[in-house]
């Protein structure tokens, strides 16, 4: 399994996510130069922002581009989690060293992916991509589609973060159609507590699933079940 924290500018983003951010919406002709331009920043500044971000010459309308941070109190998201405050962080950028009074980091995730440290930023995302993928599936369904991006985080196949997981060119349907926007619900933020613990496996190693009832493109029907939970089918 691969850590999360790759390089200097994950970890940056890892401080930055802790705290509220305000997103910009890609449009249609938007480039990473030019959002940087209209919120009075430079281009890699922005990019540390954005880890989810591995190409900035290839960005998709309708992606959230991280332009703000405002500096907040614990985050209330997920409550039940601990939030460690540690006094005079050091964040650093590509061109300087500068000191942040508080950083805030949900610290108290235990399971079998408890090294990895996750902000409420990401595992707000992650809510929400269940609550887009799964609203309508029983609460074991929305705990499967939260562990099969986990299963992606942690497989070399897939990219290093669950901001480069969900984002990932292609992968996702609510990413295209803009519902991952859409705030998550209680049930898909206790759905992912419970992937990120006692119901980790739930879908065992499974990296895909479908609705097989309305798919489009057959080509997950070839691979291996996982399990079948709702109306969908995890695959490996």
């Amino acid at each position: 399994m691969k850590k999360l924290l790759l390089g200097l500018a994950i970890f940056i983003a890892s401080l930055f996510f802790a705290d509220q951010a305000f997103a910009y919406t890609v449009q249609d002709g938007d480039t990473m130069s030019e959002i940087a331009r209209k919120h009075g920043m430079k281009l890699d500044e922005l990019v540390v922002m954005n880890p989810q971000v591995e190409n900035v010459d290839l960005i998709i309308v309708g992606q959230n581009i991280i332009t703000e941070v405002i500096h907040d109190n614990a985050p209330k998201l997920f409550e039940g989690m601990h939030i460690e405050e540690k006094e005079e962080a050091v964040v650093a950028t590509l061109e300087a060293v500068k000191t942040a009074k508080t950083e805030q980091v949900v610290t108290d995730v235990k399971s079998v992916s408890s090294k990895y440290k996750f902000s409420s930023q990401e595992l707000d995302l992650l809510a929400r991509i269940v609550r887009a993928e799964a609203q309508a599936e029983p609460f074991e369904g929305k705990v499967a589609v939260a562990a099969v991006v986990l299963n992606r985080l942690e497989s070399p196949k897939f990219p290093d973060t669950i901001q480069g997981v969900i984002y990932q060119r292609g992968q996702f349907q609510p990413v295209r159609n803009g519902a991952i926007n859409k705030p998550a619900d209680e049930e898909s933020k206790k759905a992912v507590h419970a992937a990120l613990n006692e119901m980790r496996y739930i879908a065992k190693e499974a990296l895909f699933f479908y609705n097989p009832a309305i798919a489009t493109s057959r080509w997950l029907d070839s691979r291996t079940t996982a399990a079948k939970i709702g109306r969908h089918v995890f695959k490996y």
